[in-house]
């Protein structure tokens, strides 16, 4: 099964994602992830992305597709996968969509885990606290990441609608409620298939 994983930042994707993955079986791939190991490597590339995420932005697109292009080609995403973070525009879907049907896959659904502003502010700036993230520790940087999404993200949701691909759930409540939502979704999917 391939699916995509949306919500905007601190709406608990990265928790999430672990339980699907382990339910199904297959690998995540987040971009996040990620971009903060190539950060971590030091080279010219993570100081280039360590800029670009300190400040809030959204890494380019021609960045993002050639790290995601590189991560599904390898053998443990044959079976299936699930995308964290990926895909954060039209353009991003798109070409994906023609990448994957050139290997004769498709993304079977897109989840969204709606939570309102005022609760994501308050997870990030508590998840900042404890993980170290600056980009977790300032509500202005915090707030343009909400703008950052909304204005290029939240347009995947029609796309994927049109293609019969849209599934939302909410995120608020506890990580055990909305995994219990989450399990309920993928094993309609299942039935599904």
């Amino acid at each position: 099964m391939k699916i995509i994983l949306l919500g905007p930042p601190g709406a608990g994707k990265g928790t999430q994602a672990q339980f699907i993955i382990e339910n199904l079986g297959i690998p995540q791939i987040s971009t996040g992830d990620m971009f903060r190991a190539t950060v971590a490597s030091g080279s010219s590339l993570g100081s280039k992305l360590k800029e670009i995420m300190d400040s809030g932005s959204l890494v380019s697109d021609e960045i993002v597709i050639e790290v995601v292009k590189e991560r599904i080609s390898q053998p443990d995403c044959s079976g299936g996968f699930l995308f964290d973070g990926f895909p954060r525009t039209i353009s991003q879907a798109e070409v994906l969509d023609i990448f994957l049907d050139s290997m004769k896959m498709n993304i079977r659904a897109t989840i969204s885990l709606d939570v309102e502003d005022f609760i994501l502010e308050d997870r990030l700036i508590k998840r900042g606290k404890t993980s170290g993230r600056l980009d977790d520790q300032n509500i202005n940087k915090i707030r343009n990441r909400f703008k950052e999404y909304n204005k290029k993200t939240l347009p995947l949701i029609n796309y994927y609608k049109s293609l019969n691909k849209f599934y939302s759930i909410s995120g608020t409540g506890t990580i055990d409620e909305i995994r219990d939502k989450l399990v309920n979704m993928i094993n309609q999917l299942k039935l599904n298939d």
